[in-house]
């Protein structure tokens, strides 16, 4: 997959994504009537989120409390 910076595209464009990021909401581009790409916010996940996705360790850990 094409890569770019945010910087490369064009300032209507940049605006248009600042928009879906700020709102939440896809922005859908059409072409010719035809829907040609959809640009969507990547919505981030809290830490908290993320940690309760993890499989539990079934395992035990050292305690090192006691060490200096």
């Amino acid at each position: 997959m094409q890569q770019i910076t945010f910087a490369e595209l064009p300032e209507t464009v940049q605006k248009l994504i600042n928009q879906a990021q700020k709102t939440g909401e896809p922005l859908t581009i059409i072409q010719n009537g035809i829907h040609f790409a959809i640009i969507s916010p990547i919505q981030k996940k809290s830490l908290l989120e993320t940690l309760s996705t993890l499989e539990p360790l079934d395992e035990d850990l050292a305690d090192y409390s006691q060490c200096s």
